[in-house]
């Protein structure tokens, strides 16, 4: 199975990063997906690298993507996905939850 590498870029909000220095969520599973998030001064930027199966959805990755980074406030992150066949739900349903979780405990 041939693997495609996504990149992307959003705007977000600037020091509205997570405490810790990385954080980790999720497992690489059927239907499922892992999130590594990566504190990085960077103006604000979020950078998102997908790692996935599935081809032809980049369109819907970047919608995800951007309207996640839009409605959590987040910034100055460095974020890598690696999917195996999520659907959008759950890309976004772990997305919060890989945020949050980075948010309370710190990265660890």
């Amino acid at each position: 199975m041939a693997l495609l590498n996504l990149e992307f870029s959003f705007d977000g909000v600037p020091g509205a990063s997570i405490p810790g220095e990385w954080a980790h969520s999720g497992v690489v599973g059927s239907g499922d997906m892992e999130v590594l998030l990566f504190r990085r001064d960077q103006g604000g930027a979020v950078n998102v690298k997908v790692c996935t199966p599935v081809s032809g959805f980049d369109q819907v990755w970047k919608m995800v993507l951007q309207r996640f980074v839009a409605e959590s406030g987040c910034g100055d992150l460095d974020l890598e996905i690696n999917d195996n066949n999520a659907t959008p739900f759950i890309v976004r349903l772990r997305l919060q939850q890989a945020l949050a979780q980075a948010r309370e405990e710190g990265g660890r």
